[in-house]
């Protein structure tokens, strides 16, 4: 295909991703109220009072949801079309490893905001009431900042639950070895240690919460590394010997 094919056909993905990303706005744009009234009968959310600091903060946190929303029930169909977009350039393995891991990796995304969001965040937000409280001062929330908070908490979580998938991905089509894991496992327990430092409060216990899940992500990768690439080079092998 020519560069202006891939242009064309890129562009139709685009616009439609747009388009189902645009109904399912609609469809969030429905079920934010919904949302939000879940959101507000449940700790640590039942046991504050919400307020706004803005004319704009009501609408930007129900826009905000319903995005949100849209982006959740959209994440396969946008894979899926990305999957469709690149196909074409890579191998039959390739491609079949590709689509097979798109399942996998909606999956591991939502098990991730689900621990992001019943586990960290009110572990983060009850360290952080607790501070606020001993140093005598009124909790006033804003739902702008409350939403701010869990987001910065939740999302990348939900981002980190995706390495087991990546690397089995990239393992299946050769970019990564279970040897090249396992030598970076001191610089990768590095940059988890950063991450956890991040996403949690600055209190040694909610780092080791954070800490400890994302290293055994780490080492579940490592071995699913090792699965993938054992398979893998049977398979090779297999083919060598029928080819003979």
């Amino acid at each position: 295909m020519t560069i202006m094919s891939h242009i064309i056909e890129l562009r139709s993905r685009i616009w439609r991703i747009l388009a189902v990303v645009l109904l399912s706005l609609g469809v969030g744009l429905y079920v934010s109220p919904k949302v939000l009234r879940y959101l507000k009968s449940v700790p640590p959310g039942s046991d504050i009072t919400w307020n706004v600091f803005s004319p704009w903060d009501g609408i930007r946190m129900y826009m905000t949801i319903a995005f949100v929303f849209a982006l959740a029930i959209s994440l396969p169909f946008i894979l899926y079309q990305l999957w469709s977009f690149v196909r074409k350039g890579l191998h039959p393995e390739e491609r079949s490893a590709a689509l097979r891991y798109v399942p996998y990796s909606v999956a591991s995304f939502l098990i991730g905001l689900a621990f992001g969001y019943l586990i960290v965040f009110p572990m983060s937000f009850d360290f952080t009431s607790k501070i606020t409280t001993s140093m005598e001062l009124v909790e006033t929330y804003g739902v702008a900042q409350y939403f701010g908070f869990m987001f910065n908490i939740v999302i990348p979580l939900g981002v980190a639950f995706e390495l087991p998938v990546v690397v089995m991905f990239l393992t299946k089509i050769g970019v990564l070895t279970p040897q090249v894991l396992c030598k970076m496992r001191r610089y990768a327990y590095l940059v988890l240690v950063i991450v956890a430092s991040l996403i949690s409060p600055p209190e040694l216990i909610s780092h080791l919460m954070v800490f400890i899940p994302l290293v055994i992500l780490y080492e579940i990768s490592v071995v699913l590394s090792r699965v993938v690439y054992g398979r893998r080079r049977i398979n090779a092998a297999a083919e060598v010997s029928g080819s003979l």
